[in-house]
């Protein structure tokens, strides 16, 4: 490695993996980021480059030149407070990328001015793309709130200011028809059929599903914790490995670092698997398909298997039973209505006395009924 290279990568030092293998990783003001094994290449430097624009934190929107007490001062307190740094990287992206348009067109203006009408004037703005405009709501929410614990102001306007209504119950919850179909096009040996069923059998995200590897497993369990939840103390979850899974992990070698890596070796990225999965289920003839969409579809089997809310929440590591209650809209409701009727009909029930519903003429009597069910 070269004095040139050291100068422009100054922040990158090397370590040598439980394999033996050569690795380097960036480290500055507690910011820590893989950066791979192949030093200079192109994954590498994108790598390096997000790391160093965390390690700057706040200054990306313009630290050096805000006004106390506007939008731009409380973003730059938001961005580096504790809180907003213990979310995993892509939260942390996704906010900074939404609020952003904000702040270049009001972030000069003062935070303890903003009202409810102000709010709804902003929103109204991206009226036609209502799930983005209620992102945007969610992200001046938390700024809004920390603005409170500034002590900036006392109220948050935003709160005053309801979502937009959509029409999208969110990602599509696989059937069981199209696991089917999906598995007929992609069969056992390739990568796709192991991608689906590692999410489809521990329900783990595509952000974590690229992690996983033989280190996770134990005592015939995938263990780990969501990137997600993982920084505010999320659980730990621990997956039975079924046949399935087991016969999908069986072909792959002992050595590997993660179960998705690519051929060369080197992790998988989300974005990477999101990508395939997206052109595994074109070519299986499911469009509306999407990896996210499969952590719903173990919910919904989990559902109709009859297990309660804590157990489902114990297997996607979701942390809210309302978070749940969204997951399993899509269980078989024909099926469950059926399970429910048919509990009710092996009770003793009373014999109910049969009334005539209707009077003389063949109009209703107004006659109440008798012998309720109790």
């Amino acid at each position: 490695m070269s004095d040139k290279s050291k100068r422009q990568f100054p922040r990158a030092s090397s370590y040598k993996d439980r394999h033996g293998r050569r690795r380097w990783r960036f480290r500055r003001g507690g910011v820590s980021v893989e950066l791979g094994t192949e030093y200079g290449t192109d994954e590498f430097i994108r790598r390096y480059t997000e790391a160093e624009s965390r390690a700057n934190g706040p200054r990306e929107i313009g630290k050096d030149r805000v006004r106390p007490g506007t939008f731009r001062a409380l973003a730059v307190e938001r961005f580096k407070s504790p809180e907003f740094r213990a979310c995993t990287d892509g939260t942390q992206k996704a906010a900074r990328q939404i609020l952003e348009p904000f702040l270049q067109k009001h972030g000069h203006r003062l935070v303890r001015d903003m009202r409810p009408q102000d709010v709804r004037k902003v929103l109204s703005e991206k009226a036609e793309t209502p799930s983005a405009a209620n992102n945007l709501r969610k992200q001046l929410r938390q700024l809004m709130n920390h603005a409170i614990a500034l002590d900036w102001r006392s109220d948050n306007p935003v709160l005053v200011v309801k979502p937009y209504k959509t029409k999208s119950g969110g990602y599509h919850t696989w059937a069981e028809h199209e696991i089917e179909q999906f598995y007929e096009v992609h069969p056992e040996g390739s990568l796709a059929h192991l991608a689906m069923t590692l999410m489809l059998w521990t329900g783990a995200a595509k952000v974590d599903a690229v992690a996983l590897g033989w280190q996770n497993v134990r005592d015939g369990r995938i263990e780990y914790r969501r990137r997600k939840t993982e920084g505010q103390g999320g659980d730990l979850i621990q997956i039975k490995i079924k046949d399935p899974l087991a016969a999908a992990l069986r072909h792959l070698p002992s050595d590997a670092l993660t179960f998705l890596q690519t051929q060369n070796g080197r992790s998988r990225s989300p974005n990477g698997l999101g990508n395939l999965m997206r052109r595994w289920c074109d070519e299986a003839g499911l469009p509306d398909c999407s990896s996210h969409g499969l952590r719903k579809a173990i919910a919904r089997r989990l559902a109709e298997a009859g297990a309660s809310a804590k157990q489902i929440a114990s297997v996607t590591g979701h942390r809210t039973l309302a978070e749940v209650q969204r997951y399993t809209d899509a269980a078989d409701r024909e099926q469950l209505s059926d399970d429910a009727l048919d509990k009710l009909s092996n009770r003793t029930i009373p014999q109910q006395k049969v009334v005539n519903l209707r009077g003389k003429g063949g109009e209703p009597s107004g006659k109440p009924l008798k012998g309720n069910i109790k």
